[in-house]
Order: C-alpha cells, then sequence, then structure tokens
C-alpha cells in the first residue's frame, strides 16, 4: 500500500471524458485525449494537486521499498508500443462492506426524502450538513455526489467536488452519470452474464468472450477497472465480441471504461502507419459505446491521418449504459441479477424474479450499478423477501450500491444477515 494511500486519486486522467483539450499533435505523438470545455481554474488546481501527491508517493515507495509500482501510480507506457505486464497480477482482496454511517438524522432523513422522490429537499439538507457532519464524516458528500449523478447535474457536482478535494485534502471524484438506455422496458431486472477483466488484456481473454457470446442472457455486463495493460491480440478480439453483442442487440452495461480507454490512449501514435490498427478500433468503439461523439470525432480523424483509410461513423448506441467498476468482486464472471433504475410501489414482480434467479444458487448477487432510487415501501418488501432467502441458508449480496439507496437499507435494518457493497469515491 503507498504511503499516501488515502489520498489516492480514483478515476483520475480518464473520469468520464474530463480531459484538458488538446490541439493537433504532430506525427508519431500519442494521441489528443478529450477536447471538451477547459475546466474551471479550481479544478485543475485540485487535479494538480493530486497528481503531485501521486508523484511524491512513487518517488518515496521507490526509494524505500524494491516492489513493483502500484496499480495507480499512473506510470504510462510509450506510445505505439504493446503495453507490457511483468508478472502474474496480485490477487485480488476480498470485498470488505463499507463501514457503518455516522448516527445522524440527516443522513436518515435525507434518504428517505429522497426514496420518495423529494430530491430537492434531500439536496438541501445533505447541503446544509456539510459544514457540520461534513466537516469529520465523508457519507453526506458522497450521498450528495450520488444524488446529482442520478438526476443529471453536472455542473453542481464538478462544484462540491471541488469544495470536497479541498476540504479532505483528496482528488475530487469523477462525474459518470449513468447513461439512460433509451428503450424503458428494458430497464425491467434482468439476469446478466457478468464478466470482470484480468489486469492484462491479451489472448487469454478469449474463453471469457466466448462465454459471453454464447450465454442467452439478455443482459452482459463487462467489467473493464482492473484492466492495467493490453496487447493487440487482447485489442482485437474484445473489439470483435463487442461488435457482435452490438449488432445482436444485446443490452450491454459497460464498467470502468475510462480504465480501459486510459490503457489503450498511450498504445496510439500518429502517423505510425506500421502500428496495428486494433487498439484505434477499440478505442472508437469505446467512445461510440460511452457516447462521447466529440472524441470519437476527433480520433476518428486521427484514426483517418494515420492510416489513411476512411474512418468508422458515429452511430448513437442503443441499449448501452455505463457503472462504476465492481469494488471487490469475486474473480472471474458469473451470472448477476441487475436491477433497474427505479423501484417503486409494487415490488411483487421483482420478488417473482429473484425467486427464480435464486433457484439452484447458494449465493444471490444483485447488481445495483444501474439502480438509482429505491422507494420506501419497495425496500422494506424487498428486505422482507430478501430474508426468507438467508433463512434457508442463501447468501444475499447487494453490489454497487449507491449511497442514499445504502443508506434507506441500513435504517430499515439491512445490516442483519445482508451483505451490502456500496460503490466508493
Amino acid at each position: 500500500m503507498g504511503l499516501f494511500s488515502f489520498l489516492k486519486r480514483k478515476n483520475d486522467d480518464a473520469g468520464a471524458g474530463l480531459l484538458a483539450p488538446e490541439t493537433r499533435l504532430r506525427a508519431g505523438e500519442p494521441s489528443r485525449l478529450d477536447s471538451e470545455a477547459e475546466r474551471e481554474r479550481q479544478r485543475e488546481i485540485a487535479r494538480a494537486t493530486a497528481a503531485k501527491i501521486d508523484e511524491i508517493e512513487l518517488e518515496m515507495a521507490s526509494s524505500i521499498f524494491n516492489d513493483e509500482p502500484d496499480w495507480g501510480s499512473g506510470a504510462r507506457r510509450p506510445a505505439a508500443t504493446t503495453a507490457a505486464f511483468d508478472g502474474p497480477a496480485e490477487p485480488e482482496e476480498a470485498p470488505e462492506p463499507a463501514a457503518a454511517p455516522a448516527s445522524a438524522p440527516v443522513v436518515e432523513e435525507s434518504a428517505i426524502l429522497y426514496a420518495n422522490g423529494q430530491a430537492p429537499l434531500a439536496e438541501q439538507l445533505l447541503r446544509d450538513s456539510l459544514a457540520t457532519l461534513g466537516r469529520h464524516e465523508r457519507l453526506p458528500w458522497w450521498m450528495l455526489f450520488d444524488l446529482y449523478q442520478a438526476t443529471g447535474r453536472e455542473q453542481e457536482f464538478e462544484s462540491v467536488a471541488i469544495d470536497y478535494a479541498s476540504h479532505f485534502e483528496t482528488s475530487p471524484p469523477a462525474w459518470q452519470p449513468l447513461l439512460p438506455a433509451p428503450d424503458p422496458a428494458r430497464q425491467a431486472p434482468a439476469l446478466a452474464a457478468a464478466e470482470r477483466f484480468g489486469a492484462v488484456l491479451d489472448a487469454g481473454v478469449a474463453p471469457s468472450l466466448a462465454r459471453l457470446l454464447a450465454s442467452s442472457a439478455p443482459l452482459i455486463r463487462l467489467d473493464f477497472g482492473a484492466v492495467r495493460s493490453a496487447d493487440e491480440d487482447g485489442c482485437a478480439r474484445l473489439l470483435a465480441a463487442l461488435q457482435a453483442l452490438r449488432a445482436g442487440g444485446r443490452e450491454l452495461v459497460l464498467a470502468g471504461a475510462d480504465q480501459l480507454l486510459a490503457v489503450l490512449r498511450p498504445m496510439l501514435a500518429i502517423g505510425a502507419r506500421e502500428a496495428s490498427q486494433a487498439p484505434w478500433l477499440l478505442l472508437l468503439e469505446l467512445l461510440l459505446l460511452t457516447r462521447r461523439e466529440k472524441d470519437f470525432e476527433e480520433t476518428a480523424m486521427d484514426y483517418c491521418v494515420t492510416f489513411e483509410v476512411s474512418p468508422p461513423s458515429f452511430e448513437a448506441p442503443r441499449h448501452v449504459s455505463t457503472a462504476v467498476s465492481a469494488t471487490a468482486p469475486a474473480a472471474g464472471g458469473g451470472d448477476r441479477f441487475m436491477l433497474p433504475a427505479v423501484l417503486a410501489h409494487d415490488a411483487a414482480p421483482l420478488c417473482a424474479a429473484i425467486d427464480a434467479y435464486a433457484a439452484g444458487r447458494d449465493t444471490l448477487v444483485l447488481d445495483c450499478s444501474r439502480l438509482a432510487r429505491m422507494d420506501y415501501v419497495c425496500a422494506s418488501a424487498l428486505l422482507a423477501h430478501l430474508r426468507t432467502h438467508m433463512a434457508s441458508g442463501k447468501r444475499v449480496e447487494l453490489r454497487e450500491l449507491n449511497h442514499l439507496v445504502t443508506a434507506l437499507l441500513r435504517l430499515l435494518g439491512a445490516d442483519a444477515g445482508l451483505k451490502l457493497y456500496p460503490h466508493r469515491y
């Protein structure tokens, strides 16, 4: 663990496409990054401070310990070369449920208000609490971040993120809103075939991709949060799989896409015609799937200049959403039960679907990465139903919860045997 691990950045360089604009690069230089509007001056200061902390940590760790760099060290590979990986991946740590929240009325009251559709009142309570409870507790900040992301309010999110970074002397969280699926009918709870890719994206991903392509599950979740390097073969295989899944009309949930984008970008070099096109095309595919049209068009121009071919065209994808990377999932893939964006009123259809998913399973994994809000009535009914499965000896986990829903479930007594894993900022 780094000496300043409590100040680690999260989702930094690729965070939701919020990267500084660049001009046209010369041949042999890495491809341009995102060219969105210039970030606010205070946010740039916060990011620069976080970068300096990482540099100090890396230098001190290198001088004291003879270890490999931490995964988050931010070391970049030379452009136009295959990303290398030395040695086997470190085993993932076992997941740990988040500690119980502060015993504060504002946490419970804001969770209930938000659950019952009164987001403005919940927001006001949380904002007012930042000067008191928020001085030493991060939970009200996290709840406010989740509220803004669930309601699509980026400007307010960024403003509070600057205050958060300044107060806790850490890097600000990245804006990563859920991308809504265009078809509401596809927001129903569904079984998902899930795969979390390892540290190296190479030919070894072939069995995992084959399993996903052969699955009959209506929803596919791909988690790239652990990827730290890639080669041309791995890029080509993943590209073919993503294109096949999209062409087949499968609904996709992409978790940790920004991490994979950060791995791919240093592999590109404008003018290096002898290089493989696979990393370029995979980057373009990810930009398309995450609806980053401006970045897509600029990268497509660089691709056209480099290989002297017509670039792919941007077509807004259907049935694709994004999610945060799993905090610490079990190794490999498996099936998850994906909850919809909103759970309200009658929980009977949801409970019936969970029963069908539970048949023949000892562990039930309910993926909440798409879940923005759950009302009080539905939460109470769902917890009562999940307790019947726990009474029969099954383990029940709720993964990638937002902090508003987590606070509501804890208020209703969900800690008694039920495993809650909120996402992390």
